[in-house]
Protein backbone atom coordinates (compact mmCIF):
# COMPACT_ATOMS: atom_id res chain seq x y z
CA UNK A 1 0.00 0.00 0.00
CA UNK A 2 2.86 2.81 0.64
CA UNK A 3 4.66 1.73 -2.51
CA UNK A 4 0.89 2.35 -4.66
CA UNK A 5 0.79 5.59 -2.19
CA UNK A 6 4.13 6.82 -0.56
CA UNK A 7 2.05 9.78 1.09
CA UNK A 8 0.05 7.21 3.46
CA UNK A 9 -0.13 7.93 7.02
CA UNK A 10 0.36 4.56 8.50
CA UNK A 11 -1.03 5.36 12.27
CA UNK A 12 -1.99 4.31 15.45
CA UNK A 13 -4.45 4.44 18.47
CA UNK A 14 -4.15 4.25 21.69
CA UNK A 15 -7.32 4.32 24.06
CA UNK A 16 -7.38 4.40 27.79
CA UNK A 17 -9.91 4.14 30.35
CA UNK A 18 -9.65 4.68 34.36
CA UNK A 19 -13.10 2.63 35.44
CA UNK A 20 -14.42 -0.05 33.78
CA UNK A 21 -17.54 -0.11 35.46
CA UNK A 22 -18.86 -3.37 37.49
CA UNK A 23 -19.67 -5.48 34.17
CA UNK A 24 -15.77 -5.39 32.92
CA UNK A 25 -16.39 -5.67 29.59
CA UNK A 26 -14.38 -2.99 28.11
CA UNK A 27 -16.96 -1.34 25.87
CA UNK A 28 -15.64 2.29 26.87
CA UNK A 29 -12.16 0.86 25.07
CA UNK A 30 -14.33 -0.44 22.05
CA UNK A 31 -15.90 2.78 21.90
CA UNK A 32 -12.98 4.89 21.76
CA UNK A 33 -11.18 2.80 18.94
CA UNK A 34 -14.53 2.90 16.75
CA UNK A 35 -14.64 6.41 16.87
CA UNK A 36 -10.59 6.82 16.10
CA UNK A 37 -10.87 4.01 13.22
CA UNK A 38 -13.98 6.05 11.22
CA UNK A 39 -11.62 9.14 11.68
CA UNK A 40 -9.18 8.02 10.41
CA UNK A 41 -11.27 6.29 7.49
CA UNK A 42 -12.20 10.51 6.91
CA UNK A 43 -8.62 11.45 6.63
CA UNK A 44 -7.55 8.90 4.50
CA UNK A 45 -4.94 7.05 7.28
CA UNK A 46 -4.01 3.37 7.93
CA UNK A 47 -4.72 1.94 11.24
CA UNK A 48 -1.33 0.03 11.75
CA UNK A 49 -2.17 -1.02 15.82
CA UNK A 50 -3.88 -0.44 18.85
CA UNK A 51 -2.71 0.23 22.39
CA UNK A 52 -4.90 -0.53 25.16
CA UNK A 53 -4.47 0.35 28.78
CA UNK A 54 -8.19 -0.41 29.91
CA UNK A 55 -9.31 0.26 33.76
CA UNK A 56 -6.21 2.06 34.69
CA UNK A 57 -5.76 5.62 35.74
CA UNK A 58 -2.99 7.79 34.02
CA UNK A 59 -2.94 10.35 37.00
CA UNK A 60 -1.46 7.42 40.02
CA UNK A 61 2.48 7.54 39.73
CA UNK A 62 1.80 3.81 41.09
CA UNK A 63 0.01 2.66 38.37
CA UNK A 64 1.49 0.90 35.38
CA UNK A 65 0.50 1.44 31.55
CA UNK A 66 1.66 -1.31 30.05
CA UNK A 67 0.50 -0.57 26.44
CA UNK A 68 1.48 3.13 26.82
CA UNK A 69 4.91 1.99 27.24
CA UNK A 70 5.10 0.18 24.53
CA UNK A 71 3.61 2.80 22.72
CA UNK A 72 6.54 5.24 23.95
CA UNK A 73 9.06 2.76 22.97
CA UNK A 74 8.08 2.15 19.56
CA UNK A 75 7.63 5.50 19.03
CA UNK A 76 11.24 5.62 19.60
CA UNK A 77 12.16 3.04 17.02
CA UNK A 78 9.99 3.97 14.57
CA UNK A 79 7.99 0.56 14.27
CA UNK A 80 5.21 -1.21 15.67
CA UNK A 81 5.54 -4.59 16.99
CA UNK A 82 5.19 -6.49 13.48
CA UNK A 83 7.48 -4.08 12.18
CA UNK A 84 5.08 -1.51 10.69
CA UNK A 85 5.81 2.18 10.47
CA UNK A 86 4.27 4.85 12.75
CA UNK A 87 3.78 7.41 11.11
CA UNK A 88 1.45 9.13 13.59
CA UNK A 89 -0.81 8.75 16.91
CA UNK A 90 -4.68 9.22 17.62
CA UNK A 91 -6.48 9.41 20.98
CA UNK A 92 -9.92 10.24 21.92
CA UNK A 93 -8.51 13.15 23.78
CA UNK A 94 -4.61 14.26 24.34
CA UNK A 95 -5.92 13.38 28.65
CA UNK A 96 -6.39 9.71 27.44
CA UNK A 97 -2.93 9.45 27.38
CA UNK A 98 -1.11 11.71 29.38
CA UNK A 99 -2.57 13.39 33.27
CA UNK A 100 1.02 14.10 34.63
CA UNK A 101 3.95 16.41 33.68
CA UNK A 102 6.45 13.62 33.38
CA UNK A 103 4.44 11.73 31.16
CA UNK A 104 3.94 14.19 28.67
CA UNK A 105 7.27 15.35 28.46
CA UNK A 106 8.08 11.47 27.84
CA UNK A 107 5.18 11.38 25.37
CA UNK A 108 6.12 14.66 23.05
CA UNK A 109 10.44 13.34 23.43
CA UNK A 110 9.06 10.03 21.93
CA UNK A 111 6.91 11.31 19.15
CA UNK A 112 9.14 13.77 17.88
CA UNK A 113 12.35 11.38 17.57
CA UNK A 114 11.27 11.14 14.02
CA UNK A 115 10.14 13.66 11.85
CA UNK A 116 7.04 14.37 9.88
CA UNK A 117 4.46 12.52 12.19
CA UNK A 118 0.88 13.37 12.45
CA UNK A 119 -1.34 13.69 15.93
CA UNK A 120 -5.18 13.49 16.03
CA UNK A 121 -7.26 13.97 18.93
CA UNK A 122 -10.63 15.68 19.83
CA UNK A 123 -9.52 18.86 18.94
CA UNK A 124 -8.46 17.47 14.98
CA UNK A 125 -5.00 17.10 13.96
CA UNK A 126 -2.67 19.06 15.62
CA UNK A 127 1.32 19.87 14.69
CA UNK A 128 3.53 18.92 18.35
CA UNK A 129 6.64 20.02 16.21
CA UNK A 130 5.25 23.84 16.11
CA UNK A 131 7.31 26.26 18.32
CA UNK A 132 5.99 26.56 21.79
CA UNK A 133 4.08 23.60 21.46
CA UNK A 134 5.52 21.79 24.78
CA UNK A 135 5.02 24.81 26.81
CA UNK A 136 0.87 24.39 25.45
CA UNK A 137 1.00 20.62 26.53
CA UNK A 138 2.11 21.18 29.77
CA UNK A 139 -0.62 24.21 30.18
CA UNK A 140 -2.59 21.37 29.17
CA UNK A 141 -1.70 18.99 31.34
CA UNK A 142 -1.75 21.34 34.65
CA UNK A 143 -5.41 22.32 33.92
CA UNK A 144 -5.92 18.30 33.64
CA UNK A 145 -4.21 17.75 37.14
CA UNK A 146 -6.41 21.12 38.84
CA UNK A 147 -9.47 19.38 37.20
CA UNK A 148 -8.77 15.82 38.87
CA UNK A 149 -8.05 17.10 42.13
CA UNK A 150 -11.25 18.94 42.06
CA UNK A 151 -12.76 15.86 41.05
CA UNK A 152 -11.35 13.92 43.53
CA UNK A 153 -12.22 16.67 46.59
CA UNK A 154 -15.50 16.73 45.54
CA UNK A 155 -15.74 13.46 45.71
CA UNK A 156 -14.26 12.94 49.12
CA UNK A 157 -16.39 15.77 50.32
CA UNK A 158 -19.64 14.43 49.04
CA UNK A 159 -18.49 10.97 50.32
CA UNK A 160 -18.09 12.40 53.61
CA UNK A 161 -21.22 14.29 53.81
CA UNK A 162 -23.32 11.46 52.96
CA UNK A 163 -21.42 9.69 55.21
CA UNK A 164 -22.03 12.11 57.86
CA UNK A 165 -25.89 11.88 57.06
CA UNK A 166 -25.63 8.16 57.61
CA UNK A 167 -26.14 7.37 54.17
CA UNK A 168 -24.45 4.12 52.25
CA UNK A 169 -21.77 5.12 50.23
CA UNK A 170 -20.47 1.31 49.20
CA UNK A 171 -19.97 0.92 45.59
CA UNK A 172 -20.83 -2.82 45.81
CA UNK A 173 -23.55 -4.82 47.90
CA UNK A 174 -21.55 -5.56 51.17
CA UNK A 175 -21.69 -9.15 52.21
CA UNK A 176 -24.30 -9.80 54.60
CA UNK A 177 -26.87 -7.25 53.03
CA UNK A 178 -29.19 -7.32 50.05
CA UNK A 179 -28.83 -5.57 46.82
CA UNK A 180 -30.35 -1.98 48.52
CA UNK A 181 -27.42 -1.75 51.07
CA UNK A 182 -29.47 -1.87 53.75
CA UNK A 183 -31.27 -4.90 54.26
CA UNK A 184 -29.84 -7.65 55.82
CA UNK A 185 -28.85 -11.01 53.66
CA UNK A 186 -30.34 -13.40 56.61
CA UNK A 187 -27.92 -16.52 55.57
CA UNK A 188 -24.84 -14.23 55.26
CA UNK A 189 -25.62 -11.83 58.35
CA UNK A 190 -25.60 -15.04 60.39
CA UNK A 191 -22.21 -16.35 58.93
CA UNK A 192 -20.69 -12.88 60.27
CA UNK A 193 -22.57 -13.17 63.60
CA UNK A 194 -21.11 -16.75 64.17
CA UNK A 195 -17.89 -15.91 62.86
CA UNK A 196 -17.39 -12.37 64.99
CA UNK A 197 -18.78 -14.72 68.07
CA UNK A 198 -15.88 -17.05 67.24
CA UNK A 199 -13.09 -14.88 66.45
CA UNK A 200 -14.09 -12.93 70.07
CA UNK A 201 -13.73 -16.50 71.83
CA UNK A 202 -10.36 -17.67 70.10
CA UNK A 203 -10.80 -19.00 66.73
CA UNK A 204 -8.73 -17.83 64.03
CA UNK A 205 -9.23 -16.04 60.70
CA UNK A 206 -8.21 -18.87 58.78
CA UNK A 207 -10.66 -21.35 60.77
CA UNK A 208 -13.16 -18.79 59.56
CA UNK A 209 -12.19 -18.58 56.12
CA UNK A 210 -12.47 -22.46 55.22
CA UNK A 211 -15.50 -22.37 56.75
CA UNK A 212 -17.50 -19.48 54.70
CA UNK A 213 -15.27 -21.75 51.87
CA UNK A 214 -16.94 -24.73 52.43
CA UNK A 215 -20.10 -23.05 52.78
CA UNK A 216 -20.08 -21.99 49.06
CA UNK A 217 -20.00 -18.03 50.57
CA UNK A 218 -18.41 -15.38 47.80
CA UNK A 219 -17.93 -11.80 47.82
CA UNK A 220 -20.13 -9.11 46.46
CA UNK A 221 -18.15 -9.15 42.96
CA UNK A 222 -18.37 -13.20 42.92
CA UNK A 223 -15.09 -14.75 44.17
CA UNK A 224 -14.32 -16.80 47.09
CA UNK A 225 -13.51 -16.00 49.80
CA UNK A 226 -9.58 -15.81 50.79
CA UNK A 227 -8.13 -14.82 54.54
CA UNK A 228 -7.85 -10.94 53.50
CA UNK A 229 -11.31 -10.45 52.80
CA UNK A 230 -12.73 -12.26 55.42
CA UNK A 231 -10.10 -10.33 57.82
CA UNK A 232 -11.57 -6.89 55.85
CA UNK A 233 -15.43 -7.67 56.62
CA UNK A 234 -15.10 -8.58 60.29
CA UNK A 235 -13.26 -5.27 60.51
CA UNK A 236 -15.75 -3.30 58.60
CA UNK A 237 -17.12 -0.73 61.16
CA UNK A 238 -20.57 -0.98 58.79
CA UNK A 239 -21.43 -4.45 60.56
CA UNK A 240 -22.74 -2.49 63.37
CA UNK A 241 -23.70 0.33 61.87
CA UNK A 242 -21.44 2.96 62.13
CA UNK A 243 -19.43 4.66 59.39
CA UNK A 244 -15.45 4.70 59.05
CA UNK A 245 -13.26 6.72 56.61
CA UNK A 246 -9.63 5.30 56.80
CA UNK A 247 -9.80 3.55 59.89
CA UNK A 248 -11.52 6.64 61.57
CA UNK A 249 -15.05 6.33 62.91
CA UNK A 250 -17.20 9.32 61.16
CA UNK A 251 -18.52 11.16 64.51
CA UNK A 252 -21.14 14.02 65.25
CA UNK A 253 -20.37 17.50 66.63
CA UNK A 254 -20.66 15.65 70.57
CA UNK A 255 -18.05 13.20 69.23
CA UNK A 256 -20.49 10.03 68.96
CA UNK A 257 -20.41 7.92 66.23
CA UNK A 258 -22.77 8.17 62.98
CA UNK A 259 -25.55 5.63 63.19
CA UNK A 260 -26.09 4.31 59.54
CA UNK A 261 -29.59 3.91 57.45
CA UNK A 262 -28.66 0.19 57.11
CA UNK A 263 -29.57 -2.44 59.30
CA UNK A 264 -26.85 -3.78 61.79
CA UNK A 265 -25.32 -7.15 61.97
CA UNK A 266 -23.71 -7.05 65.27
CA UNK A 267 -23.75 -4.97 67.90
CA UNK A 268 -20.49 -2.03 68.82
CA UNK A 269 -19.99 -3.63 71.61
CA UNK A 270 -19.07 -6.75 69.65
CA UNK A 271 -17.11 -5.26 66.97
CA UNK A 272 -15.35 -3.42 69.19
CA UNK A 273 -14.25 -6.62 70.64
CA UNK A 274 -13.51 -8.42 67.49
CA UNK A 275 -11.68 -5.50 65.88
CA UNK A 276 -9.53 -5.66 69.29
CA UNK A 277 -8.67 -9.53 69.13
CA UNK A 278 -7.79 -8.80 65.45
CA UNK A 279 -5.11 -6.12 66.45
CA UNK A 280 -3.86 -8.57 69.27
CA UNK A 281 -2.94 -11.00 66.48
CA UNK A 282 -1.24 -8.66 64.15
CA UNK A 283 -4.02 -8.71 62.06
CA UNK A 284 -3.52 -5.00 60.80
CA UNK A 285 -0.91 -5.94 58.73
CA UNK A 286 -0.28 -7.04 54.99
CA UNK A 287 -3.69 -9.62 54.98
CA UNK A 288 -2.00 -12.98 55.26
CA UNK A 289 -1.96 -15.59 57.99
CA UNK A 290 -0.20 -14.74 61.24
CA UNK A 291 0.80 -16.60 64.04
CA UNK A 292 1.63 -20.03 64.99
CA UNK A 293 0.80 -23.07 63.19
CA UNK A 294 -2.70 -24.35 62.86
CA UNK A 295 -2.64 -28.19 64.28
CA UNK A 296 -4.72 -31.08 63.40
CA UNK A 297 -4.95 -33.12 66.74
CA UNK A 298 -6.14 -30.87 70.04
CA UNK A 299 -3.31 -32.25 72.28
CA UNK A 300 -0.21 -31.86 69.71
CA UNK A 301 2.87 -29.73 71.93
CA UNK A 302 0.59 -29.57 74.70
CA UNK A 303 1.26 -33.10 75.79
CA UNK A 304 4.36 -34.11 77.51
CA UNK A 305 6.35 -37.55 77.44
CA UNK A 306 7.41 -38.79 81.59
CA UNK A 307 9.45 -41.79 80.63
CA UNK A 308 12.02 -41.90 82.65
CA UNK A 309 15.07 -42.43 81.12
CA UNK A 310 18.19 -44.69 81.92
CA UNK A 311 20.19 -41.62 83.33
CA UNK A 312 16.76 -41.09 85.92
CA UNK A 313 15.61 -38.12 84.40
CA UNK A 314 12.27 -37.11 82.59
CA UNK A 315 12.46 -37.52 78.81
CA UNK A 316 9.76 -34.10 78.79
CA UNK A 317 9.59 -34.06 75.18
CA UNK A 318 6.77 -32.60 73.28
CA UNK A 319 3.90 -35.64 71.72
CA UNK A 320 2.47 -35.15 68.72
CA UNK A 321 -0.99 -36.50 67.31
CA UNK A 322 -0.65 -39.01 64.39
CA UNK A 323 -3.11 -40.86 62.24
CA UNK A 324 -4.17 -44.64 63.97
CA UNK A 325 -3.65 -47.51 61.95
CA UNK A 326 -6.24 -48.34 60.22
CA UNK A 327 -7.46 -51.29 62.32
CA UNK A 328 -7.70 -49.66 65.73
CA UNK A 329 -10.97 -48.66 66.83
CA UNK A 330 -9.89 -45.16 67.38
CA UNK A 331 -8.58 -42.66 64.32
CA UNK A 332 -5.37 -40.81 66.36
CA UNK A 333 -3.14 -40.99 68.58
CA UNK A 334 -0.30 -39.16 70.61
CA UNK A 335 3.34 -40.42 70.54
CA UNK A 336 6.55 -38.68 71.81
CA UNK A 337 8.95 -38.20 68.88
CA UNK A 338 12.30 -39.89 68.04
CA UNK A 339 15.23 -39.59 69.68
CA UNK A 340 16.74 -37.72 66.50
CA UNK A 341 14.21 -35.02 66.94
CA UNK A 342 14.75 -35.01 70.73
CA UNK A 343 12.24 -37.44 71.92
CA UNK A 344 12.33 -41.53 73.32
CA UNK A 345 9.69 -42.82 71.23
CA UNK A 346 8.53 -44.95 74.23
CA UNK A 347 5.20 -43.42 75.33
CA UNK A 348 1.78 -43.73 73.23
CA UNK A 349 -1.12 -42.67 74.03
CA UNK A 350 -5.10 -43.23 72.36
CA UNK A 351 -5.83 -40.45 70.96
CA UNK A 352 -10.09 -39.74 71.50
CA UNK A 353 -10.20 -41.00 75.02
CA UNK A 354 -7.03 -38.87 75.87
CA UNK A 355 -8.49 -35.53 74.63
CA UNK A 356 -12.12 -37.00 76.42
CA UNK A 357 -10.41 -36.61 79.83
CA UNK A 358 -8.16 -33.52 79.39
CA UNK A 359 -11.52 -31.69 77.75
CA UNK A 360 -13.60 -32.83 81.09
CA UNK A 361 -10.72 -31.50 83.09
CA UNK A 362 -10.42 -28.02 81.45
CA UNK A 363 -14.12 -27.93 81.56
CA UNK A 364 -14.29 -28.64 85.03
CA UNK A 365 -11.35 -25.72 85.67
CA UNK A 366 -13.12 -23.25 83.43
CA UNK A 367 -16.58 -23.38 85.45
CA UNK A 368 -14.81 -23.08 88.29
CA UNK A 369 -13.06 -19.83 87.13
CA UNK A 370 -16.38 -18.38 85.11
CA UNK A 371 -17.62 -16.88 88.37
CA UNK A 372 -14.63 -14.04 88.69
CA UNK A 373 -14.30 -13.65 85.42
CA UNK A 374 -18.16 -13.18 84.45
CA UNK A 375 -17.91 -10.02 86.97
CA UNK A 376 -19.05 -7.29 84.81
CA UNK A 377 -16.64 -5.31 83.92
CA UNK A 378 -17.46 -1.51 85.06
CA UNK A 379 -18.84 1.28 83.30
CA UNK A 380 -16.03 3.56 81.49
CA UNK A 381 -14.61 5.94 84.29
CA UNK A 382 -13.44 8.40 81.48
CA UNK A 383 -16.40 10.07 79.57
CA UNK A 384 -16.58 13.49 81.00
CA UNK A 385 -12.62 13.25 80.29
CA UNK A 386 -13.56 12.71 76.35
CA UNK A 387 -16.49 14.95 76.71
CA UNK A 388 -14.03 17.62 78.47
CA UNK A 389 -11.70 17.07 76.00
CA UNK A 390 -13.75 17.29 72.27
CA UNK A 391 -15.27 20.73 73.68
CA UNK A 392 -11.47 22.20 74.26
CA UNK A 393 -11.18 21.39 70.63
CA UNK A 394 -14.24 22.87 69.48
CA UNK A 395 -14.05 25.86 71.31
CA UNK A 396 -9.96 25.80 69.75
CA UNK A 397 -11.36 25.90 66.33
CA UNK A 398 -14.75 28.51 66.92
CA UNK A 399 -12.45 30.84 68.23
CA UNK A 400 -9.70 30.16 65.69
CA UNK A 401 -12.52 30.92 62.59
CA UNK A 402 -13.95 33.64 64.20
CA UNK A 403 -12.62 36.90 62.99
CA UNK A 404 -13.29 39.24 65.93
CA UNK A 405 -11.41 37.03 67.99
CA UNK A 406 -7.75 38.10 68.08
CA UNK A 407 -6.42 35.63 71.21
CA UNK A 408 -6.21 32.58 68.75
CA UNK A 409 -3.71 33.13 65.72
CA UNK A 410 -2.87 30.27 63.24
CA UNK A 411 0.75 29.62 65.10
CA UNK A 412 -1.06 29.07 68.65
CA UNK A 413 -4.06 26.88 67.03
CA UNK A 414 -1.89 25.02 65.25
CA UNK A 415 0.74 24.30 68.13
CA UNK A 416 -2.34 23.48 70.12
CA UNK A 417 -4.41 21.54 68.40
CA UNK A 418 -2.13 18.77 67.84
CA UNK A 419 -2.31 18.11 71.78
CA UNK A 420 -5.61 17.66 72.01
CA UNK A 421 -5.95 15.46 68.64
CA UNK A 422 -3.77 13.15 70.49
CA UNK A 423 -5.59 13.53 73.45
CA UNK A 424 -8.83 12.77 71.77
CA UNK A 425 -6.92 9.46 69.61
CA UNK A 426 -6.24 8.05 73.63
CA UNK A 427 -9.64 8.40 75.01
CA UNK A 428 -11.33 6.81 71.96
CA UNK A 429 -8.40 4.03 72.02
CA UNK A 430 -8.97 3.47 75.87
CA UNK A 431 -13.07 3.57 75.20
CA UNK A 432 -12.62 0.42 72.40
CA UNK A 433 -10.54 -1.29 75.05
CA UNK A 434 -13.06 -0.91 77.48
CA UNK A 435 -15.91 -2.31 75.13
CA UNK A 436 -13.69 -5.02 73.69
CA UNK A 437 -13.03 -5.97 77.60
CA UNK A 438 -17.03 -5.51 78.24
CA UNK A 439 -18.08 -8.11 75.17
CA UNK A 440 -15.46 -10.84 76.81
CA UNK A 441 -16.67 -10.69 80.13
CA UNK A 442 -20.25 -11.25 79.03
CA UNK A 443 -18.67 -14.09 76.73
CA UNK A 444 -17.69 -15.79 79.70
CA UNK A 445 -20.91 -16.07 81.20
CA UNK A 446 -21.72 -18.55 78.54
CA UNK A 447 -22.47 -21.90 79.57
CA UNK A 448 -18.76 -23.45 78.86
CA UNK A 449 -20.25 -26.88 78.93
CA UNK A 450 -23.00 -26.39 76.14
CA UNK A 451 -21.07 -24.60 74.01
CA UNK A 452 -17.45 -26.58 73.88
CA UNK A 453 -18.74 -28.74 70.96
CA UNK A 454 -18.99 -25.67 68.88
CA UNK A 455 -15.86 -24.31 69.49
CA UNK A 456 -13.47 -24.78 66.38
CA UNK A 457 -9.87 -26.81 67.18
CA UNK A 458 -7.98 -23.75 67.52
CA UNK A 459 -10.30 -22.29 69.91
CA UNK A 460 -10.46 -25.30 72.29
CA UNK A 461 -6.50 -25.26 72.38
CA UNK A 462 -6.61 -21.29 73.26
CA UNK A 463 -8.84 -22.47 76.34
CA UNK A 464 -6.92 -25.19 77.39
CA UNK A 465 -3.45 -23.16 77.22
CA UNK A 466 -5.52 -20.55 79.43
CA UNK A 467 -5.51 -22.92 82.54
CA UNK A 468 -2.95 -25.38 81.84
CA UNK A 469 1.07 -25.47 81.17
CA UNK A 470 1.29 -28.91 79.86
CA UNK A 471 -0.07 -32.61 80.70
CA UNK A 472 2.76 -34.86 81.26
CA UNK A 473 1.52 -38.52 79.75
CA UNK A 474 3.39 -41.39 81.81
CA UNK A 475 3.97 -44.47 79.54
CA UNK A 476 1.31 -47.45 80.19
CA UNK A 477 4.41 -50.41 80.06
CA UNK A 478 4.71 -53.15 77.52
CA UNK A 479 1.38 -54.85 75.90
CA UNK A 480 -1.92 -54.22 75.03
CA UNK A 481 -3.42 -52.61 78.52
CA UNK A 482 -6.60 -50.65 79.00
CA UNK A 483 -6.35 -46.98 78.69
CA UNK A 484 -5.39 -45.47 82.30
CA UNK A 485 -6.76 -42.00 82.65
CA UNK A 486 -4.37 -42.01 86.01
CA UNK A 487 -1.77 -42.22 83.38
CA UNK A 488 -2.16 -38.47 82.62
CA UNK A 489 -0.81 -35.55 84.87
CA UNK A 490 -2.27 -32.09 84.31
CA UNK A 491 -0.01 -29.28 85.02
CA UNK A 492 -2.31 -26.23 86.11
CA UNK A 493 -1.44 -22.54 85.88
CA UNK A 494 -1.55 -20.41 88.97
CA UNK A 495 -2.65 -17.35 89.83
CA UNK A 496 0.66 -16.25 90.05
Amino acid sequence: MLAADPTLKCVTCYARISFDGRVKDAHGIEDQHRGMTEEARKLGWLVVYRYTDNDKSASKESVVRDDFEQLLADLATGTTPEGYPIHGVMAVNDDRLYRRPSDWERYLKAFTSHEGRVYHDSNGVQDLYAEGFEIKGLVGVAMSLSETRKKQRRTRNSHRSRALRGQSVAAWRPFGWEDDKITLRPEEAEAIRQAVKDVIAGASISEITRRWQKAGFITSRGNPFQYQTVKQVLQNARLCGYRAIKGELVRDGDDQPIVGEWDAVITPKQWFAVTAKIRERGGSGAGVPRGGLVHKYLLTGILRCGNVLEDGTTCNGKMVGIKANDWLRYEHAYTCKGTVDGGCHKTYKRGDKTDDIIEKLVIKKLKKEAASKAKDVPDWDKAEALKRAVNSRNELERRWHDDEDTEIDDETFFRNLPVLERRLKDLRADRRNHEALKAEAEAAKEDIEKSWDSKTLTQKRTAIKKVLIAVVAQPGGKGNKAFDPELLKPVWKTSE
